[in-house]
């Protein structure tokens, strides 16, 4: 683990139909980022194309890219310039007919030195993930890093303190969720402020449930493709081990949102939280039943 403080950059951007715009703008942040001395940065889910799973296409499988590829090369590119640890979020074919939802982790000398598939999947109105993508396979991970252990879990995986839970074990320091979350515009007035802050609160608790850092980052913009079409709400944020929010972005601009981060709090946080020592591992069987009522 990483001793020394360092900063987290999230890179919220509104995305673009278009792949290579879309990675000219995320190549011209994360330089800013690390220009302003960020030392890991984190895209947004799927930061290549608008949020495409709005709707069933079968022509979107052709966006999709293996894993090392055309992408993960130019965010590898891009973290040896800079010397930055950069977390992606990539449309991976695996095979033919099969894909996922999957995070790089890229180190700062260029070398990927990860990978984690989407483990949970949505299947709401307008968030049609089931169709395009597999269940993640290859479970939870830490990863080492030049500025320690980090996790990457992605969006709908917020929602579940498992995922949370077993990272952290692992020893990652950073929580990263690469996210794209949005409002349906026809609930916005109703539900939109609530919504915002539920999504918030789980991921702050996971924060002081585990001890560690959490770093959500969102993509902004109303992307339309059936009907009304998400308005992606952005609020990227920074959390640490206390639940304590040290950046948080606006709902609607492009930014870079930062945070410099002393790991030395997660020692002093578990000490006077010991969470993890009285964890009752030996009376949780139960929860690998999906319900045991």
């Amino acid at each position: 683990m990483a001793n020394q403080p360092f900063k987290v950059a999230l890179i919220q951007m509104q995305c673009s139909q278009k792949p290579e715009e879309s990675l000219a703008k995320a190549e011209k942040m994360l330089l800013q980022a690390a220009k302003d001395g960020a030392k890991v940065a984190c895209l947004p889910e799927l930061f290549l194309t608008d949020y495409f799973c709005q709707k069933l296409d079968i022509n979107k499988f052709n966006i999709a890219e293996q894993i090392p590829g055309k992408t993960s090369d130019a965010l590898g590119k891009i973290a040896k310039e800079t010397g930055m640890v950069i977390v992606g979020s990539i449309f991976e074919k695996a095979a033919a007919g099969l894909h996922y939802n999957s995070a790089t982790i890229t180190d700062s000398d260029g070398k990927l030195v990860g990978k984690y598939r989407k483990m949970h999947i949505p299947h709401d109105p307008m968030f049609e993930e089931k169709y395009y993508f597999a269940q993640g396979d290859i479970g939870f991970k830490a990863h080492d890093t030049s500025v320690g252990k980090i996790g990457t879990l992605i969006c709908w995986d917020q929602w579940y303190p498992e995922g949370a839970r077993l990272t952290s074990i692992q020893g990652a320091q950073i929580l990263f969720y690469p996210t794209a979350i949005g409002w349906h515009p026809a609930e916005k007035a109703e539900y939109g402020q609530s919504q915002v802050e539920a999504w918030e609160t789980i991921q702050r608790s996971h924060a002081i449930a585990n001890g560690v850092f959490v770093a959500a980052v969102n993509r902004i913009g109303h992307e339309i493709t059936v009907g009304d079409g998400l308005e992606f709400f952005g609020h990227s944020f920074i959390a640490d081990p206390f639940g304590r929010i040290l950046a948080m972005g606006s709902h609607d601009k492009e930014e870079i949102v930062s945070a410099v981060i002393d790991p030395a709090l997660i020692e002093e946080t578990r000490r006077n939280w010991p969470f993890l020592r009285d964890r009752r591992i030996d009376a949780y069987g139960a929860i690998t039943q999906r319900w045991n009522g």
